[in-house]
């Protein structure tokens, strides 16, 4: 079955349920497509929705049926230095940094992060997801700079955080440092907080752990 674990030992593998870890990899599948060009932001949506709707292998075959196969290029040439899953996409905004004074910034949503991301905050906030975010490195850092104010850093579960910074008089949480998937990006974030916070926490994307929490309710109701 295209894209999807065989099980030679099942006489009909399509009607196996699949399960979470399915239906992440057949995700990362489209996320990878969408970053070549393959699909747009608004199919990636859809095809999403699909995915983590999805009960049976049978669900999600037609899903990724028109792309290439996990770890196959396909007609096109993969780019040097790209991780898997992560890649940019072409029509994504971009931002090199983030500035609250007595206000607030946010970077959200699908963007793609520089090699470099700068935030400062004073007697402000700002919040810089990850979560969506696409990566044109292997090695991204965030320098974090909070005087009396407060900046949020959001992580995805995949992804590789070391945080480095430091709070004088103020906080720098490192309990988000760790390992992330096979091939994920490394993020460090650095910098330093006084009188103020730097709060830096791993997430499970939204999207995704909306349709988990929706298909476990439907499957309750079976």
């Amino acid at each position: 079955m295209t894209n999807l674990p065989d099980r030679a030992d099942s006489p009909n593998p399509p009607e196996m349920r699949a399960s979470d870890t399915d239906r992440d990899r057949v995700a990362q599948i489209l996320r990878d497509a969408a970053g070549d060009g393959r699909l747009t932001l608004e199919e990636l949506d859809e095809r999403l929705d699909l995915v983590y709707a999805a009960k049976t292998y049978a669900d999600l075959e037609p899903v990724t049926r028109d792309l290439p196969a996990a770890g196959s290029p396909g007609p096109s040439v993969p780019v040097t230095g790209r991780a898997p899953g992560f890649a940019p996409v072409p029509d994504a905004p971009s931002w090199k940094s983030g500035v609250a004074v007595m206000a607030e910034f946010k970077r959200q949503g699908v963007w793609n992060v520089p090699a470099v991301f700068t935030a400062f905050a004073f007697w402000g906030g700002g919040k810089i997801d990850l979560r969506e975010a696409r990566f044109s490195e292997n090695e991204v850092r965030i320098r974090a700079f909070a005087v009396m104010g407060g900046i949020d850093v959001i992580a995805p579960e995949d992804l590789t955080v070391h945080v480095t910074g430091i709070g004088i008089m103020g906080g720098f949480e490192h309990d988000a440092s760790g390992p992330g998937a096979a091939g994920a990006p490394r993020v460090i974030v650095s910098g330093f907080s006084f009188w103020g916070g730097v709060s830096v926490k791993r997430k499970a994307r939204r999207e995704e752990k909306r349709l988990r929490r929706e298909q476990r309710r439907r499957e309750e109701l079976e």
